[in-house]
Formats: structure tokens, C-alpha cells, sequence
């Protein structure tokens, strides 16, 4: 006659055996998905921008919304000043996607003189508006997708068109894009070293701003 208690005594460590093996295969299964590749900027500006760990790199640029990923790219601090100022941005409907052509520093010390940027950014922002409108483009589009396009039409309705150039992307043959493809939530960033839009130049050699 069997033994009922040595029947029992060898079933229980079977069960856990099995409980563990379908612990183990769930938690494999839950591990999280690998995380994607670091956003990859180009173009011969980049190197002089922040890169690895450092503040303003553009893996930390990736997840901040397009307000806050300016700030941090220190060449843009006149074009984040001026966007800041007009409330171009927080005009846009709640979730609207935007590619932003952003003209460096000193893009905006060679077209202004100190004089006359302070008076736009004080007493013109219609004018600030419509130059700034004409810098940003609804959706996220990477520079290669701009190149094959060929155009894009801006929010200030205007047209810009857009060629490869060697390593870079020529804009309304007038600007380049000298460091493209910076991501944020919803947002592209592309640095150029021109500044677009209707107003005439008004910097002369000397009378401009700081760099």
C-alpha cells in the first residue's frame, strides 16, 4: 500500500518547482522593450555644441518640450529670446507638431544692428511674428525629408525651398543648415546660419550686435 504523506511530501516541491518556472517565463516576457538610438544630429556646427553627457546634448534635448530644448542650445539664444517674447509657439494649437528653422546668433547679428533688433523685439512684434512665422513649418520633418520634398511652405504662408549641398541642405539659396535633426516632444530643430523672412538686412560692419 502506498504512503499518503510521502505522496504529499514529494507533489509540493513539484508545484513550486512549476510556480517558479511560470514566474520566471512571465518576467522575461515583461522586460521592457530596448530602448531606441540616440538622436543623431548633423551638418559642421555640431561639433561645437553639446554632445555625450554634457547639458544640452541631444539625447536629453529629445524629451523637452521645443521651448525648453532651445534654452538649451547655446546658439540660439536670440531666436529663443525672440520666440519667447512673441508667443509665437503658445499660439499653436495644444499638440501641433513643428519644425523649427532656427537662425543662430550670429545669423541675427549679421542681419540686425543692436538698435534695431531691441526696437523690433520692443515695439514691432507684429513684424517679430511674421519674421519668426516665417522659420517654423507645421509637422516634424527631418532634413532629408525637407531635401527630397524640395519645398515646404512656412507658417507665415511663405514658400522655402530646399537642396543638398554637399554635407548640408541649402534653404531659399540664402541659408544652411549648419547642425539639422535636433529632436523634442513633437518638435524638429534645425539650426541655420541665415536668417529667412521679408525684412531687409539693417546691420552694416559698424553697428552690430554682440555675438
Amino acid at each position: 500500500m502506498s504512503n499518503p504523506s510521502r505522496a504529499l511530501r514529494l507533489l509540493v516541491p513539484a508545484l513550486l518547482l512549476a510556480t517558479a518556472a511560470c514566474t520566471a517565463t512571465a518576467t522575461t516576457d515583461a522586460r521592457p522593450p530596448s530602448s531606441t538610438s540616440a538622436p543623431h544630429v548633423t551638418g559642421p556646427l555640431c561639433a561645437a555644441l553639446p554632445t555625450g553627457a554634457d547639458p544640452g546634448n541631444p539625447t536629453f534635448l529629445a524629451g523637452q518640450p521645443v521651448d525648453q530644448a532651445l534654452r538649451w542650445i547655446p546658439t540660439l539664444t536670440t531666436f529663443e529670446a525672440a520666440l519667447r517674447t512673441s508667443g509665437v509657439l503658445a499660439d499653436l494649437p495644444t499638440g501641433t507638431a513643428v519644425t523649427v528653422l532656427a537662425p543662430s546668433d550670429d545669423a541675427f547679428a549679421a542681419k540686425f544692428s543692436e538698435d534695431n533688433w531691441d526696437d523690433l523685439m520692443a515695439r514691432h512684434t507684429d513684424q517679430l511674428r511674421t519674421l519668426l512665422k516665417a522659420h517654423l513649418i507645421v509637422g516634424t520633418h527631418p532634413i532629408d525629408e525637407l531635401v527630397t520634398a524640395g519645398t515646404a511652405t512656412t507658417l507665415d504662408g511663405a514658400t522655402v525651398t530646399l537642396a543638398r549641398t554637399g554635407p548640408t541642405a541649402r534653404l531659399n539659396d540664402r541659408a544652411d543648415a549648419v547642425c539639422a535633426d535636433y529632436q523634442a516632444t513633437n518638435a524638429r530643430i534645425h539650426i541655420i546660419n541665415a536668417v529667412l523672412g521679408p525684412l531687409p538686412t539693417t546691420a552694416d560692419d559698424t553697428d552690430q550686435r554682440a555675438h
